[in-house]
């Protein structure tokens, strides 16, 4: 499955877990080489931040396993960065150390840069949780 597409923007998600173990940094204009995986569904994203926000992400950023280790790269240019928030607790008969995200919890915050390390004080909910990013794929 090839990840190649032009002519567009498109919305990408990028874990904040990718990014902290091995990511590179980027920012607004930054050309960048992305493995992207089309995602049909964004129901978590929905839930955490609405329909108009969530439902537009139509790839995940990947470079830990999920695709294979020769797929192809889209190049694109950087157009917008958000950082999602979110709180989590535990649920009711969970795991009783697990913590669950809270739905409509999600808090976005405009960013100029990313390195994976967000500074949870900066929105009223508890957790960085990863990037929503705006990648133009014409250029």
């Amino acid at each position: 499955m090839s990840a190649k597409l032009g002519g567009m923007t498109i919305r990408v998600w990028v874990d904040d877990w990718q990014m902290q173990c091995c990511g590179t940094a980027f920012r607004i204009g930054d050309k960048v080489a992305w493995t992207l995986e089309p995602v049909d569904r964004t129901d978590m994203l929905i839930e955490l931040v609405g329909q108009d926000v969530g439902a537009p992400v139509t790839h995940v950023e990947d470079h830990h396993g999920r695709l294979p280790a020769d797929a192809p790269t889209t190049p694109g240019v950087v157009t917008a960065i958000h950082a999602i928030f979110c709180r989590s607790e535990p649920r009711p008969g969970g795991e009783k150390n697990a913590r669950y995200l809270v739905p409509g919890s999600g808090r976005l915050l405009w960013l100029h840069e990313a390195d994976g390390w967000e500074d949870e004080s900066a929105c009223t909910a508890e957790h960085f949780h990863g990037y929503i990013v705006d990648l133009d794929v014409r250029r």
